[in-house]
């Protein structure tokens, strides 16, 4: 019996092919704008969270609040200095503190231009290493810098690409950094994080000769002697920082964070961000449920003598509503397919345009089956509750008032 209803509304629809593909448009619409909009949600909260992933669990990271976008410290009002560093060592709890200098430099190879990160690592061995092993920097090829080094620069993969400067850059070859030559003594291995992979590191010393830096600190990472006490860690650098510099809660112009926190907060503006895009999103699936109540209606209005037919021949009012329901369920069945793959095809085409932009693969699609069933289910449910009403009316009709008509 079901069989039969549904070749019967698949016949339907077939004979108003134009009508039907029209009406299921706003469907298609809105189911791939979800799935596109959630599958790319997923993957960059993934990629987002696999740029704290080298950053250890007993690490703090304590920096100036910026006035906008760019490397950190490179836009505060008021820069961290050797100050902050001492009164942050004295913190109970905290174990070693290493200033960071991270800024934007032109670099030149090839008689090619790019614009890269540049950091620095101190030249003592107990803070360098924590900053190779915070940042989880190993070298592909060569090495990386040790005290003497002076000149000489480690870079990432991506810098060293061909496609960077049109030539590959090798271990051993030259590169100007803001009209000065240092000489590239090791490439870094590929990493999660795409910042390590764009970035150019040398000694403390040679960048703030460099970029004339005098006091200057952009972030200070300061790991701690206990891991599980690194919230009140944090906490009490926090309210010695804000003592030092006259603050009240509230009003504090420098951040203390754990990798975790970091994580979560971007995450809660991903989450938001998705939340209103889908909520836009879902208005092309209201749309889309109006236009099949409205293609119902004319259809219920167009086959009165067919509905007078069947029930002259026998037909209940169950079985005339059971036949407009299956077609309406059908269109936005139909739909919901057809808006699935749109939405995996444009999710999986952004990623990899993103990825080639950036030449790393920093976002993956993330779209399981149990939410591409369940997109298919919501479509499925749109369509019958649009036809409902429709096919009430269709069931009610008498066969001697339909058959007049």
């Amino acid at each position: 019996m079901i069989g039969d209803f549904f070749k019967l509304a698949l016949n339907n629809l077939r004979r108003r092919k134009m009508r039907s593909w029209l009406t299921m448009l706003g469907i298609f619409i809105g189911i791939a704008a979800v799935v596109a909009l959630v599958g790319l949600g997923q993957g960059l909260q993934t990629a987002v969270t696999a740029q704290f992933s080298t950053l250890s669990t007993d690490k703090l990271t304590i920096q100036n609040a910026g006035t906008g976008f760019g490397p950190p410290g490179s836009t505060v009002v008021e820069k961290l200095n050797h100050h902050d560093l001492k009164i942050i060592e004295n913190v109970r709890g905290v174990e070693i503190v290493v200033p960071r200098l991270v800024r934007t430099v032109k670099v030149e190879f090839n008689d090619r231009v790019s614009f890269n990160y540049l950091g620095d690592v101190p030249e003592e061995d107990e803070s360098r290493e924590l900053v190779y092993e915070s940042m989880d920097l190993k070298p592909m090829t060569g090495r990386l810098l040790k005290p003497g080094d002076s000149g000489k620069v480690v870079i990432g993969s991506n810098i060293a690409k061909k496609s960077t400067f049109n030539k590959q850059i090798e271990v051993g070859k030259t590169i100007k950094i803001k009209d000065r030559e240092f000489e590239v003594i090791g490439i870094l291995k590929k990493g999660s994080s795409f910042t390590t992979n764009d970035v150019i590191i040398m000694l403390n010393d040679d960048m703030e000769d460099l970029l004339d830096i005098d006091d200057e600190i952009d972030m200070i990472i300061a790991q701690v002697e206990n891991p599980n006490e690194i919230k009140g860690v944090g906490d009490r650098i926090e309210k010695v920082l804000r003592r030092d510099r006259d603050l009240d809660v509230g009003e504090e112009d420098f951040s203390v964070q754990t990798p975790l926190e970091a994580i979560d907060t971007v995450n809660q503006v991903l989450v938001s961000v998705n939340i209103v895009v889908i909520g836009i999103a879902m208005i092309s699936l209201i749309v889309g449920g109006i236009g099949i109540a409205n293609t119902m209606y004319t259809s219920v209005v167009e086959r009165r003598k067919e509905i007078g037919t069947m029930k002259a021949i026998g037909a209940k009012n169950s079985d005339i509503l059971t036949i407009f329901i299956f077609e309406s369920g059908l269109m936005g069945l139909v739909g919901g397919i057809v808006g699935v793959i749109i939405g995996t095809g444009l999710s999986m085409g952004t990623a990899s345009a993103a990825n080639s932009f950036f030449g790393n693969e920093i976002i993956t699609v993330s779209i399981s089956i149990p939410f591409i069933f369940s997109m298919i289910v919501f479509s499925f449910l749109i369509g019958v509750f649009s036809g409902l009403v429709p096919s009430y009316q269709a069931s009610k009709l008498k066969p001697v008032d339909a058959l007049r008509s």
